[in-house]
């Protein structure tokens, strides 16, 4: 199952389990029970902290098991092999079960250790889907701190039947105590704030408590990060506001295109970002929507919560997410056939017929992967013409489950109240309209900049970017911007760093002037 070098990986980082645990497997007589066991023997030979044993006469899901802290209530389970993206999900369950520190702050742990109530999270995911790992982690970790919430991480392609029963069509979901909990990516913060909201009006005022920053950062992903790292680098007070830190990069499959970085996944590369800002004395404020910006001397930022921060001058790096069709159906069917990330959810409609709209790259590649799983794909362009690499068309054409339809405007998704069922377009050339029967659609038509709340504060493009120059100044004094929100072409990873450097080098560049600028007119 592990190969000698994955194996001799794994005793090393065994080695620090400092209680016994137990693994307790159910299983059957079928071909993924047989694996399951296999994997899980490898494991135990490779620590003698670890015993093993299973149980048969349950009605536990097969093949599962649980990973019990022996003499304790701690316990975290998983339904399926948890190979792929969840094989370092698996080793930290064993490692902090085991008595191996979480690594949460102080805060955060007190916090999981007041929840009150047991909990039973069950957490949907596919192997291949990025995404999944932080979520199933948090709760595992959270499990550790907190007894009472019990966490069974679910492999959506093992047990379909389950799949298919509750409607799971994108991962991760997350089932709380039998009732739908949450879907998508998410921190342990984004969990606990979910669990327990707190008092809104204490965290304002706290928000409201901080001192003026020389340079408020607004945003978490590549540019904001890089925006924030140069700032502090040059001793001033520096702050971050970040919806979720990471940004759109969290969702970024693989990346092998950052210099220096043969290749990485978002989750990894955000992760890194935030230990890189960390590492300086930067004020980072998670899970915070702004709502306004106010300018003057003191740039006003207005948060959703009701807190006020104020700044000297401010980065905007507030990043872009995925375009959406706009089409009636959409919202209804989100998550219910309707997703945008082929990568997580590509392997819950296996053997199935799904739509990719969208054909430039990201459409193209979308389809050549969801081929390799479903019965059908079919792929709608608006455009006369897919706008994909060559190299990507011809691979795409080969395939013999993928009808490409152009010049077809998207009208509506169709479903039966639950689910996906069809999807509804329109031949430009002849007007006519059609529908495809089908089980899922992926939406892969672009980005969109998260600037609406920017409007009418500061200049923007008709496409709703953030008008800047090449000192990323925009048309407010001492407003700055980076990355995906603004007017600069070529939306990569690489150039958001780089605009943030710049945008960071430029608010400080305003900072001196400005200093003078006031000495001059105490001295005049």
């Amino acid at each position: 199952m592990l190969d000698a070098n994955l194996v001799n990986q794994l005793k090393a980082y065994l080695e620090k389990i400092a209680q016994p645990i137990e693994i307790v497997a159910s299983l059957d007589d079928g071909e993924k029970s047989l694996e399951l066991r296999q994997l899980l023997n490898q494991i135990v030979e490779q620590s003698d902290k670890i015993s093993y044993r299973e149980e048969t006469d349950n009605t536990e899901r097969k093949p599962s098991f649980r990973i019990n802290r022996v003499g304790s209530d701690i316990s975290v389970a998983f339904a399926g092999i948890p190979l792929g993206h969840e094989f370092a999900s698996l080793v930290l369950a064993l490692l902090q079960v085991g008595g191996h520190a979480v690594k949460f702050d102080e805060s955060t742990i007190k916090q999981i250790q007041s929840l009150e109530g047991d909990m039973l999270f069950e957490v949907y995911y596919s192997l291949s889907c990025q995404n999944c790992p932080d979520v199933v982690q948090a709760l595992n970790a959270m499990a550790v701190i907190n007894p009472r919430i019990r966490p069974v991480a679910i492999d959506g392609a093992i047990n379909q039947d389950e799949v298919a029963k509750r409607e799971v069509m994108s991962v991760p979901a997350v089932y709380l105590n039998g009732e739908v909990f949450h879907h998508g990516r998410a921190s342990v913060e984004e969990l606990l704030a979910k669990l327990d909201a707190g008092d809104s009006e204490a965290q304002a005022d706290a928000i409201n408590q901080r001192e003026v920053f020389d340079v408020l950062v607004v945003g978490g992903g590549p540019a904001g990060a890089a925006a924030a790292v140069y700032a502090a680098r040059k001793g001033i007070r520096t702050g971050v506001v970040a919806e979720r830190f990471g940004g759109q990069v969290l969702d970024t499959m693989s990346i092998e295109n950052y210099i220096s970085v043969v290749e990485t996944d978002g989750p990894k590369f955000a992760a890194a970002l935030e230990e890189h800002v960390k590492a300086y004395d930067v004020d980072v404020m998670n899970l915070q929507r702004a709502e306004a910006l106010i300018p003057g001397k003191e740039i006003q930022l207005k948060l959703s919560n009701g807190g006020v921060l104020k700044a000297k001058s401010v980065v905007l790096a507030t990043g872009a997410r995925w375009r959406e069709l706009g089409v009636e159906g959409e919202q209804k069917y989100r998550n219910r056939g309707v997703a945008y990330c082929p990568h997580c959810d590509g392997p819950l409609y296996k053997g199935k017929d799904v739509a990719v709209v969208g054909g430039g790259n990201s459409g193209v590649e979308a389809a050549i992967d969801l081929a390799g799983l479903v019965n059908q794909v079919t792929l709608l362009e608006f455009g006369d013409q897919l706008r994909a690499d060559e190299v990507l068309q011809r691979k795409l054409h080969s395939l013999p489950n993928v009808t490409v339809i152009t010049q077809a405007q998207t009208t509506q998704v169709l479903g039966d109240g639950s689910k996906v069922t069809a999807l509804q377009y329109t031949d430009r050339s002849s007007g006519e309209s059609h529908d495809i029967a089908l089980d899922g659609v992926f939406v892969q038509i672009g980005l969109v900049p998260n600037t609406e709340w920017l409007k009418g504060s500061i200049d923007l493009s008709k496409y709703g970017e953030i008008e800047v120059n090449d000192r990323a100044q925009t048309s407010v004094p001492g407003v700055f911007a980076a990355g995906d929100a603004t007017t600069v072409p070529f939306k990569q990873i690489i150039i958001a760093a780089g605009q943030g450097a710049t945008a960071a080098l430029s608010a400080f560049d305003h900072l001196i002037r400005s200093s003078v600028e006031e000495e001059e007119e105490v001295t005049a």
